[in-house]
């Protein structure tokens, strides 16, 4: 039996948890930013220059990265949700510091703690 796509309130329950993940990135939460992601040596966070293998990792690395620009903008935002505990969140974005194209996919999951990013790539292009 295969899983139920996109059930409404699933996918609403993500959106939210993608807009406050994204709200943390803007102002530089840090510690709400450690939160959205599964604390487990299984996260895996490949990012623009960096390879991220675990939650320290990924820990270590908020730790010390630059703040994206305030002036990152979403498009394409495209969430899919497989029955009430998994989802993907693909998006695009600009920022007035760049002339590149950003793509961002992350895998969330419902774990007991409420929904968390298990795996993430972030990449540029011209």
């Amino acid at each position: 039996m295969s899983p139920q796509v996109n059930l409404p309130h699933i996918v609403e329950e993500v959106e939210q948890a993608f807009a406050d993940y994204e709200y943390a990135l803007l102002v530089h939460d840090v510690p709400a930013l450690d939160r959205w992601f599964w604390y487990d040596p299984q996260t895996v966070r490949y990012g623009v220059a960096e390879i991220l293998l675990g939650g320290e990792a990924i820990r270590q690395y908020r730790q010390t990265c630059a703040p994206v620009h305030p002036s990152r903008k979403l498009y394409g935002t495209v969430i899919t949700t497989f029955g009430s505990d998994y989802a993907t969140v693909s998006t695009e974005f600009t920022a007035d510091d760049s002339d590149k194209i950003g793509r961002q996919m992350q895998t969330w999951v419902r774990m007991e703690a409420g929904w968390r990013i298990v795996a993430a790539h972030v990449s540029l292009m011209a």
